[in-house]
């Protein structure tokens, strides 16, 4: 069963003021895309740089998580350090993806383009910034989901199957 990382980056959820929407929004999305079996590794840190670089090192070195999937911090607001953090972490950039969530976000929101969604490859795992709201997670992962699993096949991270139904994934033959 794959390990897949799930944080939510959120000094209010992590201090219990609000139930975390973001995080159970990424899991269930997966739940219904995702066909081969994995399980979520859950983690619910605040917007502490040194606090998220820690929990992405953990899920993708002591946890294998083929894929670690964040969710919050991605803003323009002093205390918004998930990319920074996913930066910090990551052997090699992938900005494509922030880029296409964005382009995508933009069609439902003008306020798009302050969102400073990324992602990484450190070792065998991909980490995407995903931003805070359910919706915009959706919108987001449509858009990157397809080149998901090759991106894992090309590092090595393990194979996630995806229901074509729900979207297909791309490998090239």
């Amino acid at each position: 069963m794959t390990p897949i990382g799930i944080v939510t980056v959120s000094d209010r959820a992590s201090q219990g003021d609000y139930r975390d929407e973001g995080g159970p929004a990424i899991a269930a999305w997966l739940s219904r895309v995702l066909v081969s079996p994995w399980r979520p590794e859950s983690r619910l840190v605040p917007d502490d740089q040194p606090r998220v670089e820690a929990a992405l090192r953990a899920l993708a070195d002591d946890d294998g998580c083929a894929l670690i999937v964040t969710t919050g911090g991605t803003g323009p607001a002093p205390r918004d350090v998930t990319p920074e953090a996913t930066a910090a972490v990551c052997e090699k950039m992938l900005p494509g993806f922030g880029e296409l969530m964005r382009r995508e976000s933009l069609n439902a929101v003008p306020t798009a383009i302050l969102s400073r969604q990324t992602a990484g490859i450190r070792g065998r795992s991909l980490i995407v910034n995903l931003p805070g709201k359910p919706a915009a997670i959706d919108v987001c992962l449509r858009a990157i989901m397809p080149a998901i699993p090759y991106c894992i096949d090309l590092i090595g991270g393990g194979r996630l199957e995806t229901d074509p139904a729900m979207c297909v994934a791309f490998r090239p033959r």
